[in-house]
């Protein structure tokens, strides 16, 4: 079975990887077995993710970029030579959950892609990419923007 990069990180352990032929997600563990299951959003926002660890450094990361309202790191499971998710540090599970008092934050994450993009030099371009619900195949309910580059992208990305 062919595969497009993945955009999502669930744990060292599992990553989600799109079918070439489908819109399903597939669920990938370190064993290699799949499932056609995405993951349902929770019905409030959650208090704790593996992102919240990566936040109050319980567990490690290879942390590029912090400042008070954001952090970026490398994504463990990279989909393109430069892979980095970029996660407020205020808990929103998802784009769909954001509201008028997060426009600021959100305008900065994407200027955080941006920096993010600048410190690994993607001059030549990248994608910045954000995962919202199942069908979006979010795996981490806080909120993260992916951000893609070193090679040349294809397109369409689903």
């Amino acid at each position: 079975m062919n595969f497009i990069p993945s955009l999502a990180v669930l744990s060292r352990s599992a990553a989600v990887a799109r079918s070439a032929n489908s819109s399903r997600c597939f669920a990938r563990s370190a064993r290699l077995q799949m499932t056609e299951t995405g993951v349902e959003a929770p019905k409030e926002d959650p208090q704790d993710t593996i992102f919240g660890k990566i936040i109050r450094k319980e567990i490690p990361a290879d942390i590029i970029y912090e400042d008070d309202k954001c952090l970026a790191f490398r994504d463990i499971t990279p989909q393109a030579p430069t892979h980095v998710l970029v996660i407020p540090k205020k808990t929103i599970s998802m784009l769909d959950r954001a509201d008028e008092t997060d426009a600021e934050l959100l305008g900065h994450l994407l200027l955080t892609s941006k920096k993010v993009a600048e410190i690994d030099n993607l001059g030549n371009g990248y994608r910045v990419v954000i995962n919202n619900g199942k069908e979006g195949c979010q795996s981490v309910y806080h909120l993260h923007l992916h951000v893609l580059g070193g090679r040349q992208l294809s397109w369409p990305p689903g």
